[in-house]
């Protein structure tokens, strides 16, 4: 649902810091050839207090089908990363895998972000798998990003079929290309804000892909979280959303609520398509509720979805929910309802709450990743 914050992953390392340690990264050519563009060497500095064996990341360049000509005119061929484990390399071992979804605005790269005071997902895997926390995993950070700031990893005729790119391409490219274990009950799927509702949709309409789900802080309950955006982006995108949109793209500085218009908007294209246009939740010259497209809106909560889906839930091997108690778009109170939603439907969950709001909290992929490595191929 909301952006976040993130670094500039494109920083050298500081060969003055003797904590600053480079990993290169390697090429593997005997990877299947069928939709690979290219193979990058790239190096990423790794800060660790301890030495401690560090894990390498690859850069895949994908050509998709399914993305070719899509409406907003967005790449078809996208960047993959994957995290491969400490000794990936020097042995024949299959790994369990779990796909990292980021949140609007973002994209897998993202989350490999330096920040001296706060580990990415690579620095963390690499911890957590020394300190014996977690088992040895791949991790997949694909790229969902689109003109309208996300594509909440659904199925949009005004963005693109991104939960098919993801579930139909991504999945076994990966299967494909690196030693994973495929096998739904060895491939999970996490995620923040928008990407913890990827994960949830995952859950709910994939099950035979993806055995364990999950959601930080995901879109839910979509009374409390959307709503409150709507007069905002009523008067920033001032009756043309077309116009809006192009505003925005042509200059880097942005107003303090270009980004609730561009949240609005986004959700719509993903929500609310018309064709490869896009029917906003509100009248465009007076703001009045469009109660018709609103409910087409609420047909994609996954408070709603749970009970179509109430099978595929129950066979998930793990379903996690959490969110900060302060989170400033209320999907703490969507997680307790989406919770007690579970409970009545009697599918097995997890439901958590922590002290903090809904930005900065990188640190509970670790939670998650602790609840994965628990039940992944069991």
């Amino acid at each position: 649902m909301r952006a976040d914050k993130n670094s500039d992953p494109n920083d050298p390392p500081d060969p003055s810091n003797p904590r600053s340690k480079t990993v290169d990264i390697k090429v593997n050519f005997t990877l299947t050839p069928a939709r690979v563009s290219a193979f990058f060497i790239i190096s990423f500095p790794i800060m660790n207090a301890t030495e401690i064996p560090a894990g390498t990341v690859r850069q895949v360049r994908h050509e998709s089908e399914v993305l070719k000509n899509n409406p907003p005119g967005d790449p078809h061929v996208r960047d993959v990363f994957v995290y491969l484990p400490p000794g990936y390399d020097e042995s024949d071992e299959r790994y369990p895998s779990v796909y990292c979804l980021t949140g609007f605005t973002g994209r897998g790269k993202m989350l490999l972000n330096d920040n001296p005071f706060t580990p990415n997902l690579a620095e963390r895997m690499d911890k957590l798998i020394a300190l014996g926390k977690i088992k040895p995993m791949i991790a997949v950070l694909p790229n969902c990003f689109t003109y309208y700031g996300g594509a909440q990893y659904i199925n949009s005729t005004a963005t693109g079929n991104y939960e098919d790119y993801l579930t139909r391409e991504i999945v076994p490219f990966v299967d494909e290309n690196f030693r994973t274990v495929n096998d739904r009950g060895s491939r999970a799927v996490m995620g923040k804000s928008s990407g913890g509702y990827g994960s949830l949709i995952m859950g709910l309409r994939h099950a035979d892909l993806f055995g364990l789900v999950c959601c930080t802080a995901g879109d839910a309950y979509f009374e409390h979280c959307y709503p409150m955006d709507f007069v905002k982006a009523f008067r920033m995108i001032k009756g043309d959303v077309k116009k809006f949109m192009s505003d925005l793209w042509s200059t880097e500085k942005h107003g303090k609520d270009d980004h609730a218009a561009l949240n609005t908007i986004g959700m719509a294209a993903c929500y609310s398509p018309k064709g490869t246009e896009i029917d906003m939740p509100f009248d465009l010259e007076t703001g009045e509720i469009r109660e018709e497209v609103w409910q087409r809106w609420l047909e994609h909560d996954p408070v709603r979805l749970a009970e179509k889906h109430v099978g595929a839930l129950r066979w998930l091997k793990l379903l996690f929910i959490d969110a900060g108690t302060r989170d400033e778009f209320a999907l703490d109170v969507g997680a307790k309802i989406l919770s007690k939603k579970l409970t009545e439907l009697e599918v097995p969950h997890i439901h958590e709450e922590f002290d903090d709001g809904h930005f900065n909290i990188s640190y509970r992929f670790e939670r998650s990743l602790e609840l994965i490595s628990e039940r992944v191929g069991i």
